[in-house]
């Protein structure tokens, strides 16, 4: 036995393509809740102050809104949404110790992300 320390890697990978689909779902669904949390919850309640302020301040957003780009971001933030809320209930359910095998925990991650894309989907199309 050799009693040299072993080599480690000279750099991370951090290439997302390279994770297995678990852990990337992982990783967004911290990522989304962190984002939830901090700037479209302050930004949400700005507009729901904004909105019941006045009446102007309502017509004034009902302009705001009609803007392609806020209607870009307002995907986004359904996307956002979706994503953790559809992770949150897969993490419930291997809580509960249901679908933790690799091949089945696999499947679920999967169907989390086409869950999520088709919710944002559905809200874009009916928002535009």
């Amino acid at each position: 036995m050799s009693s040299a320390p072993k080599t480690r890697p000279k750099y991370f990978e951090f290439n997302l393509a390279h994770h297995w689909p678990p852990a990337v779902l992982s990783i967004f669904h911290r990522i989304s809740g962190l984002l939830l949390f901090f700037p479209v919850l302050p930004l949400l309640l700005y507009l729901l102050h904004t909105a019941l302020e006045s009446e102007d301040g309502y017509g004034r957003l009902g302009h705001f809104f009609d803007r392609p780009f806020v209607k870009l971001a307002m995907v986004g933030v359904a996307w956002l949404y979706a994503h953790h809320f559809w992770a949150g209930i897969r993490y419930l359910f291997l809580d509960l110790h249901w679908g933790v095998a690799k091949e089945a925990a696999r499947a679920s991650a999967i169907a989390v992300f086409f869950l999520g894309a088709l919710t944002a989907a559905i809200i874009g199309w009916r928002l535009w």
